[in-house]
């Protein structure tokens, strides 16, 4: 929306510069669109370092003034999707440390730990599943967070930064001790998504399982994240229960059929002499029919209409025999 005042507009002015257009005073409404390219586009971000932007510009000239200037940003998503078997496998991880003071040597220290998978949302939370052992002399405490990286390159030179993004604190272990996670919950909060295409900047996550041990170094075990913007499709985590149901529902192809069928109910059961005079039309409303088919095959067709089916204990008084002049089947 444009609101230019006392402007000059004339025919005859010629427009120096490609692209402008002279509009004469008033008020003057464009609209207008562009199509961002085919090529992947990084994702918007602002980092310390560095930053990727996108906007558009425009500009209004004005005779004998400076010209009015307009830039307005706009958010660009390179979307990945978890739903991909890489960033669905699970990941999973073991350490184990040993505490040396002087001449003494102290129990290890183990750590095991496993995630479902890779990839995550903003807002989704992750289960931890981890295993610590403490067999040293001193008091430890698990502990797990997420760390964003910022990788910035330029001139041949990188800049790295590492903040945290959430973390969780589990219960002190004292020497002998083991504590289980079955699933401990950390809560991603909403962050920006991984950027793993940008020849300039670089954003990625990990999960960081470590032992907190004082007076020494700490026990880390990363497992690989990526923050992705299509989230995980409902298929995806009933996966594993689907394909158990479903063994259970086959169960029944292991039951042995009986060796001897029973046989089916007689005709007589099924279908009773007042039901087959009630199926018979009337006389009146077929003889015009009737006479139009007098031929062999309708009185063929008429004469085995209700009969009843062959027993079922009949049984062919000659099996070995071909019903025809046609060559048998070999049996297998």
């Amino acid at each position: 929306m444009w609101r230019p005042r006392n402007l000059v507009s004339s025919e005859d002015d010629d427009n120096s510069e490609e692209g402008l257009h002279t509009i004469p005073s008033g008020r003057h409404e464009y609209a207008f669109s562009f199509e961002l390219p085919q090529t992947p586009l990084a994702t918007s971000f602002e980092g310390r370092h560095g930053s990727v932007r996108y906007w558009v510009k425009a500009e209004l000239h004005r005779p004998w003034l400076l010209p009015v200037k307009l830039k307005k940003e706009f958010t660009v998503f390179e979307h990945i999707d978890i739903n991909t078997p890489s960033l669905l496998s699970p990941q999973a991880g073991t350490k184990e440390k040993t505490l040396c003071c002087w001449f003494c040597t102290s129990g290890p220290i183990s750590l095991s730990a496993k995630i479902e998978r890779k990839g995550y949302t903003p807002g989704e939370s992750i289960q931890i599943f981890a295993e610590i052992e403490n067999c040293s002399s001193r008091v430890v405490v698990p502990k797990a967070a997420i760390y964003q990286t910022q990788a910035f390159y330029a001139k041949g030179k990188m800049k790295e930064i590492k903040q945290l993004v959430a973390s969780l604190r589990g219960e002190s272990l004292s020497s002998g001790k083991t504590e289980t996670w079955n699933g401990k919950v950390l809560k991603i909060p909403p962050v920006s998504p991984s950027i793993l295409d940008c020849s300039i900047i670089r954003v990625e996550y990990s999960l960081m399982v470590y032992v907190d041990i004082p007076g020494a170094m700490d026990l880390i075990l990363n497992l690989p994240l990526v923050i992705g913007t299509i989230p995980l499709h409902p298929f995806g985590s009933r996966t594993s229960s689907v394909s158990s149901q479903c063994s259970m529902n086959m169960n029944w192809l292991g039951l042995t059929l009986p060796e001897r069928p029973e046989a089916p109910p007689s005709y007589a059961e099924v279908v009773t002499e007042e039901q087959r005079q009630s199926s018979l039309p009337p006389v009146a409303a077929c003889d015009d029919f009737e006479r139009a088919l007098q031929g062999p095959l309708f009185a063929y067709i008429q004469e085995f209409r209700f009969l009843p089916p062959p027993l079922y204990s009949e049984i062919d008084p000659n099996p070995d025999q071909p019903t025809d002049d046609r060559p048998s089947c070999p049996s297998r």
